[in-house]
């Protein structure tokens, strides 16, 4: 017997076979004569066929592929479904060669190689038998990594040679795509492997970014906050249960602590950790940001997220593909806020979309913790003019009274100006009290409040009622009369936005939400923490209390955020360059594992 180093080296064994050579079988079925065409196809059927036998099969296929044409598809259906991954290298690369082979010379095969190639992009899947039932697991070994390499390797041959491989394989890619209720390992395998493909066949980069998006989003609308967060309270009320009597086990397995309850969570959480893990990746080269490769990739995802994440109501993690991007450069995150901005004031978007774009500039700059308090205030002066013009144009005549469907997009704007200055006032009126309080009082917002179109009747009562506390503690405008008079007012009634019949008791006659309120997801929220904004909590009587202090403000000293430079965000959130491909070495996503080779 051949030891096992002596094997490649070796010249392949004498195997028995039945029939003459491939190409006399080919020709001889051709004229009707079907018998040892029969047994050829038994043979490579053989679940025990030998690795040797394999590569001398190969080898004639790769001879006589001019022969293979339509007529012989199912003869190729079989050679494509054998098992050729798990064996040596010899076979592989003798595969590699025959589907080189057969795509240059008979392209009609090439969406079935390019179908068998992706249907490797998973685990294999294996079926354990428990009190007679099958159940279907993934078989996640330490070879599984080492088999989705030489995928890649055998799309990238392919599209070397046939130059309408990207065009083939989206379709391919779409439909391969596992079931959102399939595992989370399943589906990490899947994502990352499409996210590789996009490094070496970058024309396909925006189309896999859609796909990927689409599908992470649809898991993340099915899992609402609520339920998240009722499932962990859940988990921790039946853990401190335990723990009474388990005291022992703490701490035994603490990546447990980091599983989601939820289990569509759970999904979610290792989904985001891969897109975190791919965007830090393309954005920085040996550590370093890659200013080029930085716009590129927001080029592509801002115009997913145009498409698919600015439109959907209930998504609470994907946005925050577009937050970590930005991160990275104040330039992005500028980018980001002024793309916002225009649509917002586009009078040709519907009003639906300028309300979400809204929403969204309003919780970014309150959360956005590397967003400087010079920029905050250069947006707010922006779009608090925009409301003044708009109640320059609006404010007075036949539409000047409080009207959703005529005036969304105001208040969502009013409500976004408002919730900036909940979260950012500190900021703004910190080290110079006197020049903080000059810049809020030429907001004038005073005017925005008592105008006729009532923004305070529609926005969300929460941020009315900070949003007056603080206005009134620095003196800047009053709304403590007019909250009191629409508490009252019964008649006209507010009509909602979304349709139906109108509801005097609607909370939430905007349907507004902030897409960048907390992050949940326990793993990948550690990405996100470092960058975020979190609430201050104050109490009622700080916002109250006598304003002395405004009243008797001293000094000039220059506001430190004004003076200071851009954040630096290098290293932040836990991710390291080349962090994409080691989220998938471990099924328990442990970041910094053994390296995969890289896009």
């Amino acid at each position: 017997m051949l030891a096992a180093d002596e094997f490649l080296k070796s010249p392949p064994r004498k195997t028995v076979r039945f029939g003459g050579t491939l190409t006399d079988i080919l020709l001889k079925y051709q004229k009707g004569e079907t018998t040892e065409f029969d047994l050829l196809k038994h043979q490579l059927l053989d679940p025990d066929l030998k690795d040797d036998q394999i590569i001398n099969w190969l080898g004639e296929f790769r001879s006589s592929v001019t022969l293979l044409t339509k007529e012989f598809e199912q003869l190729v259906s079989i050679l494509l479904r054998v098992q050729w991954l798990k064996r040596s290298q010899a076979v592989v690369e003798e595969y590699l060669a025959f589907l080189s082979n057969l795509v240059s010379a008979q392209t009609i095969y090439l969406r079935p190689c390019l179908a068998m190639i992706v249907s490797h992009f998973v685990p294999p899947r294996i079926t354990i038998q428990e009190n007679d039932v099958d159940i279907s697991d993934s078989d996640d070994d330490e070879n599984v990594t080492e088999g989705f390499d030489t995928c890649h390797r055998a799309l990238q041959t392919i599209a070397k040679y046939v130059p309408l491989t990207p065009q083939f394989l989206m379709p391919v890619l779409v439909d391969k795509f596992p079931f959102v209720n399939k595992s989370e390992r399943t589906l990490q395998c899947y994502v990352h492997n499409m996210l590789r493909i996009s490094g070496y066949i970058p024309t396909l980069r925006h189309d896999i970014l859609e796909l990927v998006i689409e599908r992470v989003l649809k898991i993340d609308v099915s899992a609402p906050r609520k339920e998240i967060e009722a499932a962990e309270e859940d988990e921790s009320e039946g853990a401190a249960e335990e723990g009474l009597f388990d005291m022992d086990e703490d701490g035994e397995n603490p990546d447990k602590n980091e599983v989601m309850a939820h289990p569509v969570a759970e999904r979610l959480d290792i989904l985001m950790i891969v897109l975190f893990s791919y965007v830090k990746d393309i954005c920085h080269v040996n550590g370093k940001l890659d200013i080029g490769n930085t716009k590129d990739l927001y080029r592509d995802l801002v115009t997913v997220f145009d498409k698919l994440i600015l439109p959907t109501h209930g998504s609470c993690h994907v946005q925050y593909i577009m937050f970590y991007l930005s991160s990275f450069k104040l330039g992005i995150a500028e980018a980001f806020v002024e793309h916002l901005w225009k649509m917002l004031r586009n009078p040709n978007t519907p009003a639906v979309i300028r309300q979400a774009a809204a929403n969204y500039t309003g919780s970014f700059l309150a959360r956005a913790k590397f967003v400087p308090v010079v920029t905050v205030k250069t947006c707010l002066d922006l779009l608090v003019n925009w409301l003044h013009v708009y109640i320059d144009n609006q404010g007075t005549g036949a539409k000047a009274f409080c009207d959703i469907t005529l005036h969304g997009p105001f208040y969502a704007a009013c409500q976004a100006a408002f919730y900036v200055i909940i979260f950012r006032h500190k900021q703004i009126v910190d080290g110079n009290l006197k020049k903080g309080l000059a810049f809020l009082q030429s907001l004038n917002l005073e005017r925005i409040v008592m105008c006729q179109l009532n923004p305070l009747k529609v926005c969300l009562p929460s941020i009315v009622n900070f949003f007056a506390a603080i206005t009134r503690k620095y003196q800047i405008a009053f709304c403590d009369t007019i909250i009191e008079r629409n508490r009252r007012q019964v008649l006209p009634v507010v009509r909602s936005s979304c349709g139906g019949d109108s509801v005097e008791t609607c909370t939430n006659p905007l349907d507004s939400y902030f897409p960048f309120d907390p992050y949940i997801l326990k793993r990948s929220k550690n990405i996100i923490n470092p960058l975020y904004q979190f609430w201050e909590e104050e109490c009622s009587e700080d916002l109250i209390e006598a304003t002395d202090s405004i009243n008797e403000c001293k000094g000039e000293e220059e506001d430190d955020f004004l003076k200071g430079e851009t954040p630096q965000n290098d290293g932040i959130g836990g991710l390291t360059s080349g962090s994409f491909d080691s989220t998938l070495q471990s099924s328990e996503n442990c970041i910094g594992s053994l390296p995969v080779p890289s896009l």
